[in-house]
């Protein structure tokens, strides 16, 4: 895939891979900060490229929560059509551009709209040779990735995924795929990136610094002021570095560390059975020090009751230690108790999700380092918005468990006073 690049138009040296053809992986990632230029200079490629002679191209554009094609990506590829000068070339509809020339289109798309999810009619669009994940952070289900990914197997011309992201946490499925294990660091603007090494995916990253000539003065101000007085934001949004935990993670105070047998404690036990996974957790208390030690013992999907019975009965130190539970599950909680387990239910009330939440903010968190679902709870945890009373309802059951506990051992009543 070989697009000539036009006059008008300066792309960075990174992008050369893209606009020579040179690509010779099936998967592109190209990654990025605020003011990159990565999302134009892809869908000036995309354009470019669907006026390559040798082979009729037909390229899927999706944005995971697109709702209106209409409305949003297609107007900016209108725009791109009129900076190379090649509109009168192209029919634009509703929901796709066609060069008429070659007869090579780009089909606009999102995953998720109001009517639902679309995976299933989109890996039916025959003749697929081009896939392009724009904001790429968005999109969170790999498998929804796969299926579309799967249908990209065009005989006559070559097949390319691209996925255009600012670099979201540590926890998204794009970094466990082709970084996590393989990857080298790179010093861009004063930050360490990583950049993948693995052999099935080419990484190019770009930021402000690559595409300054494009940006106007004031900007650029903007962004010095931004690396002086926070250089958290600068790493992560200018640069584009990868983050370790969620924006807004509801517990930040935490650090590995071993748990303290000395202090007294419980279990907190959080039902589940699929896809929410029955959870475990040991916890134990210093409030002199004003200390939460935690240790993950059970994460899993798919528990008869006879097994979560087997797998908790196996797990406490002390056959009579105090288990606290999941209240909504009373039935689970009888048999428990019938085998002889020191169940107790966990109080709950109006507010006492956030309340709960709120008063163990204050205290330091002490995890484990084994506890590595609780740890990827920690860091993705994070309340609904800036000005929510209520937690998003994922990443949590590790979490939920150990409120339970907690409240049950620091409030007579097991729920806080209101706050």
């Amino acid at each position: 895939m070989t697009a000539a690049q036009p006059a008008r138009i300066r792309f960075h040296a990174k992008y050369k891979p893209l606009l020579k053809g040179l690509v010779k992986t099936r998967y592109l990632l190209i990654t990025g900060g605020r003011g990159s230029g990565k999302s134009f200079a892809v869908a000036s490629w995309a354009c470019i490229n669907s006026t390559e002679p040798a082979y009729k191209q037909r390229t899927l554009y999706t944005r995971y929560t697109l709702t209106a094609a209409q409305i949003s990506i297609i107007p900016e590829f209108e725009e791109k059509l009129d900076m190379l000068g090649v509109r009168s070339r192209f029919d634009v509809t509703a929901r796709e551009i066609t060069c008429r020339a070659t007869g090579s289109d780009i089909i606009f798309s999102g995953i998720k709209t109001s009517s639902g999810n679309q995976t299933a009619r989109l890996k039916s669009i025959p003749g697929l040779n081009i896939f392009i994940i724009e904001e790429g952070e968005e999109f969170v289900s790999e498998s929804d990735f796969d299926i579309i990914d799967l249908s990209i197997r065009n005989q006559d011309a070559p097949n390319l995924v691209v996925i255009v992201m600012n670099p979201p946490t540590s926890e998204h499925w794009v970094w466990g795929r082709w970084l996590e294990n393989s990857h080298r660091m790179e010093i861009i603007g004063g930050v360490q990136v990583p950049i993948s090494t693995h052999p099935d995916i080419t990484h190019i990253h770009t930021t402000y610094l690559d595409n300054r000539r494009n940006l106007p003065e004031s900007y650029l101000k903007q962004i010095a002021k931004i690396k002086a007085g926070n250089p958290d934001k600068y790493a992560h949004q200018i640069i584009g570095a990868w983050r370790a935990r969620a924006v807004g993670a509801i517990f930040e105070n935490w650090a590995e560390g071993e748990f303290d047998f000395s202090l007294p404690g419980a279990y907190g036990l959080d039902f589940g059975y699929f896809p929410d996974p029955t959870a475990l957790v040991q916890i134990a208390i210093d409030n002199k020090r004003k200390r939460i030690y935690l240790r993950e013992l059970l994460y899993s999907d798919k528990l008869s009751t006879e097994q979560i019975i087997s797998a908790v009965s196996s797990r406490l130190d002390n056959p009579r230690a105090m288990v606290v539970a999941d209240s909504a599950e009373k039935r689970t909680i009888a048999d428990m108790a019938k085998a002889r387990i020191n169940v107790v239910p966990a109080a709950k009330g109006p507010d006492s999700v956030r309340a709960g939440l709120v008063k163990m903010q204050g205290y330091e968190l002490v995890v484990t380092p084994e506890s590595a679902n609780l740890k990827k709870e920690l860091n993705n945890y994070i309340w609904n918005d800036k000005k929510s009373t209520t937690p998003v309802d994922d990443y949590n059951h590790l979490i939920d468990a150990a409120r339970y506990a907690f409240m049950r051992l620091t409030s007579p009543t097991g729920l806080p006073r209101m706050l």
